[in-house]
């Protein structure tokens, strides 16, 4: 199964990185705020990130700030898509479903904004 991190990224303030594996690399969404379940949280795409960030905890290069890792686990993919991403996640603290999704024209927010919910399992 692909796996999942969730970095606490300390630099210019505070954010998490949501990180899934896919085709060797990690697929990478900034969420700007701490994740409350049901929320919709604002997020932003991030260029693909190295496998070694599954593991990585400390400074990051280039004064890029330091991460913390908050969890990680293992996901399906139930729906893969340019502007929608859905996941089952299956971590220690982040389970149930995660949607991430890119607003259309005319809604709220930067072209380039999505936005991340999750939906525990009940």
């Amino acid at each position: 199964m692909p796996r999942f991190v969730l970095l606490e990224h300390s630099w210019n303030g505070v954010h998490w990185d949501l990180m899934l594996e896919a085709n060797g690399a990690l697929r990478t969404w900034a969420i700007d705020a701490p994740i409350v379940p049901g929320v919709e949280l604002p997020a932003r795409a991030l260029a693909e990130h190295r496998l070694a960030y599954l593991e990585f905890e400390g400074e990051v290069s280039g004064g890029r700030g330091t991460v913390r890792r908050v969890d990680r686990g293992v996901y399906v993919p139930r729906v893969w898509e340019g502007d929608h991403v859905r996941v089952e996640l299956a971590g220690s603290q982040l389970v149930g479903t995660a949607d991430l999704w890119r607003p259309r024209a005319g809604e709220s927010g930067p072209p380039l904004a999505w936005v991340f919910r999750l939906k525990n399992r009940d």
